[in-house]
Formats: structure tokens, C-alpha cells, sequence
């Protein structure tokens, strides 16, 4: 009698979840960095255009994939 092999879990990369989200569609969203600290030398339009997120380019959505087996919330 053969044995059955339990698959292990993929595992999430949890720095990956708390960054990102996954649209309906399947596109990655992500926030834009620079809006932290060090404001006061970027121009009021510069910090108004960084209020907006942005989404993940394919190429590294393709990346990330692998580290979100099994997308986010």
C-alpha cells in the first residue's frame, strides 16, 4: 500500500502582506515611499501627487507572486 504524502504550506512573507493588497482584477496596489519624513524640501505638489497609490509594474508583480501564494485580503 503506497503511502500518501502530506504537501507542505506555502509559507507568506508577512512584510510583503502588511505593503501590499490585491485588487479584484488580481493587480498588486501598493503605497508610494517618500512621504514619511524629510517633507519640508519637497514641494506641496510633489507631497500631493505621493497621497495617491500606485500599482506593482508586471515584472515585479510576477515576483512578488511568489512571496503571496495565496494573495492578500
Amino acid at each position: 500500500m503506497a503511502k500518501k504524502v502530506k504537501k507542505t504550506k506555502l509559507k507568506t512573507k508577512k512584510a510583503a502582506v502588511k505593503r501590499l493588497r490585491m485588487t479584484k482584477s488580481g493587480l498588486l496596489k501598493k503605497r508610494n515611499a517618500g512621504r514619511q519624513h524629510i517633507l519640508g524640501k519637497k514641494t506641496r505638489k510633489h507631497k500631493r501627487q505621493l497621497r495617491h497609490s500606485g500599482y506593482v509594474s508586471a515584472t515585479d508583480a510576477k515576483r512578488i507572486r511568489k512571496v503571496l501564494p495565496y494573495g492578500t485580503h
